[in-house]
């Protein structure tokens, strides 16, 4: 690829061809130390600091000492994109985060249904898959069976869900990949099949494969059954990522009821070196809103 003719064309970095643009600023800023956990942004986080070009906003995160990034919808971007923030990744050292690989989750019931033509688009979405965490350096991605199927027995939804994740574990074993299994809250996405972490450890025991992992996230988690540390301490085998956010609201820790300064205390003394995905907003608009979302992790981090 032309690397200078993608960004002229594609307007991804107009800001770094210019003297004044987004990128010099995330550049001429003071770089600060690294946090001590991989928390990891996602784009539009900094945009009142870095400008609308992903790859400046990956320049900015990596100046103020983030070590990771995700993004839900890296899958969905051009092979162009996906290289050239690939490569902005590498020269930082940002680990890449999730993906999301299972995009029809939000229709009828799919996994838990047993249909045979529903788990075929699941294992041709997960193959696909595997060439876009290739190109973009990723070793997880986001999977969430989608809806209950009411016409079926709790069993029976949960065996065919076994089933299907034991295929795609076996599509992606061979490269070393590993989906992690997302449940989502009741208040804000009910009806789906799984939204429990014992829920989760069930599965991932049963598929049993270091292909098919847990993502807690601990937003949905405080909602949907709250005993955090206890379910992560039940669950720890098998989780392999989190997320973050504060409750209620979804914003950055320190805006809600989740005491994260102890929830990081301890995955610190659990040696924890995998990705703390910030899946949440900003609580304060604009560019003092991006700045407290950075001093909220000093402090947390601390």
């Amino acid at each position: 690829m032309n690397r200078r003719k993608f960004i002229r064309d594609s307007g991804l970095v107009a800001g770094a061809l210019t003297a004044t643009g987004p990128f010099v600023f995330s550049q001429a800023a003071a770089k600060q130390p690294a946090f001590k956990l991989h928390y990891a942004p996602h784009l539009g986080m900094f945009r009142d600091h870095a400008g609308d070009d992903p790859l400046a906003q990956l320049h900015f995160m990596a100046d103020q000492g983030f070590t990771a990034f995700e993004d839900n919808e890296i899958k969905k971007r051009t092979v162009a994109e996906q290289e050239a923030m690939a490569a902005v990744m590498r020269q930082r050292n940002l680990i890449m985060g999730v993906f999301v690989a299972h995009t029809i989750y939000w229709k009828e019931p799919n996994l838990a249904s047993g249909d045979a033509g529903k788990r075929s688009e699941f294992l041709g979405e997960i193959k696909a898959s595997v060439e876009v965490a290739k190109r973009v350096g990723a070793k997880w991605m986001t999977v969430v069976p989608g809806h209950l199927d009411l016409s079926l027995s709790m069993g029976y939804q949960t065996a065919n869900v076994i089933e299907s994740l034991r295929q795609a574990a076996a599509i992606l074993e061979p490269h070393n990949l590993v989906m992690v299994l997302e449940p989502l809250n009741f208040r804000n996405h009910p009806g789906l099949f799984l939204s429990g972490s014992p829920q989760a450890y069930e599965i991932c025991k049963a598929v049993n494969s270091p292909s098919c992992k847990i993502l807690f996230d601990i937003y949905h988690q405080q909602i949907q059954e709250g005993n955090l540390i206890p379910n992560i301490t039940h669950c720890w085998d098998e989780i392999a990522y989190f997320q973050i956010g504060d409750n209620p609201g979804r914003k950055e820790p320190t805006t809600g009821e989740i005491n994260y300064q102890n929830i990081f205390r301890f995955l610190k003394s659990k040696n924890y070196r995998g990705i703390l995905g910030m899946e949440h907003g900003n609580s304060i608009p604009g560019k003092e809103g991006e700045k407290a979302v950075i001093a909220a992790y000093r402090e947390v981090d601390s």
